[in-house]
């Protein structure tokens, strides 16, 4: 005789969906959850959000002080809570909003640098040149 191992399955119990949509979609995703008098029941999951997002060709990936939550949720946010207490916060990284300030300033140091080459340039040909006399006798009486 040889030794059969019974294998006993325990049989899922079905569960079914609260609301309207009956398929699995992404807005439609549950968990199967016991409550306390042994029945199984539905839980709806709300969908995660990656949070705010630097903007392309910035360092880092998230901006740093402000909720990570849903566009519909977001709105009702506090202000103090959406964004953060300097220029651009919320929009741009710390380091973004510096290397900004510090580019702006560097152009405009190089536009005055070139400036002051071109006149530096033209009052050296000036001095360089010759002056002519040129008086003109008019012959007007």
């Amino acid at each position: 005789k040889q030794n059969k191992k019974a294998i006993f399955l325990k049989m899922v119990q079905r569960v079914t969906y609260k609301r309207k949509c009956s398929y699995n979609t992404k807005s439609n995703r549950t968990k199967i959850l016991r409550t306390p008098g042994g029945k199984f029941t539905v839980s709806y999951i709300k969908k995660t959000t990656k949070g705010p997002q630097v903007q392309p060709g910035d360092a880092g990936d998230q901006l740093h002080g402000v909720k990570s939550v849903r566009p519909n949720r977001a709105s009702k946010l506090r202000t103090r809570q959406r964004r953060v207490s300097r220029p651009y916060g919320g929009v741009f990284t710390v380091n973004a909003v510096r290397e900004r300030i510090v580019r702006a300033f560097l152009t405009e140091e190089v536009k005055l640098i070139k400036s002051m080459m071109k006149s530096t340039e033209k009052s050296a040909k000036e001095a360089a040149a010759p002056k002519k006399d040129s008086k003109k006798k008019s012959s007007r009486k």
